[in-house]
């Protein structure tokens, strides 16, 4: 797991402030040729739980006041309760001051279907490319799209010319960084609902469904006493992939 390192939060009076100058109604900024589209992941690699992909719009004027914000790689917040505390925080000043934004849940089921065929990255492509034409979003052909993970998501640029790919995208746009924020923080309250329900029968089960020894002892105990895996968990993680009848890979 990389280095997180903790940062502050600005206090609620100059994050109002920030909101209520830089953040105009969104309707009145459709139409508006500084629009960029940010995208990011939370949950790729996790045993437990969904994945969550996020998009965030945003224009100039929601950019600065994102600035102002303090808005940053998601990961940089900690995985205790205090950083999810932080991003949740974040989250809903973000949702309040961005053009707009969409946030996707990919359950363990579909991500098992594509994972077994060595398509995790087709299924993150498909799930940004529905996100960006949904009704909601319907971001234009050459739309500004800044996406984190430059081989990742480098073969979207053939649907989208527009679409620029980069490592650390969050460092590249402060649109990135939101959805990076967003997609956290939907995938912090998934894990937090697994928890939650398996508590009663298993104690506090910690560990963010991440690939490390907390996560190992809640399954191996689920495992013992059930004879098998919840259906949270991702049968796909670590399994000889199958070689059916190939997905599309656009």
């Amino acid at each position: 797991m990389s280095e997180q390192h903790e940062i502050a939060l600005p206090d609620a009076t100059r994050a109002e402030d920030a909101l209520s100058s830089a953040c105009p109604d969104s309707s009145a900024l459709a139409g508006d040729p500084t629009l960029v589209y940010g995208v990011d992941e939370a949950g790729r690699g996790p045993w437990l739980g969904p994945m969550a992909m996020a998009v965030v719009v945003v224009n100039s004027v929601s950019a600065r006041a994102l600035e102002q914000l303090g808005v940053q790689d998601s990961k940089r917040f900690g995985s205790d309760a205090r950083g999810r505390a932080k991003r949740a925080e974040l989250a809903e000043a973000i949702r309040a001051c961005v053009v707009d934004h969409r946030c996707a849940l990919v359950d363990v089921e579909e991500i098992d279907q594509h994972t077994f065929r060595g398509q995790l990255n087709h299924l993150e492509r498909l799930v940004v490319t529905r996100l960006l034409g949904a009704r909601e979003l319907a971001a234009e052909v050459d739309a500004r799209i800044i996406c984190d993970g430059a081989r990742l998501f480098s073969p979207l640029k053939r649907r989208y010319p527009g679409l620029i790919a980069v490592d650390k995208g969050e460092s590249a746009h402060v649109a990135v960084a939101a959805a990076s924020v967003l997609a956290k923080h939907a995938r912090d309250e998934a894990f937090a609902a697994i928890a939650t329900k398996y508590e009663p029968e298993f104690g506090p089960i910690t560990g963010g469904g991440y690939v490390n020894a907390a996560t190992r002892a809640f399954l191996t105990a689920y495992e013992q006493r059930h004879g098998g895996l919840p259906p949270e968990a991702r049968k796909s993680w670590g399994a000889r992939k199958r070689k059916p009848e190939q997905l599309p890979l656009a």
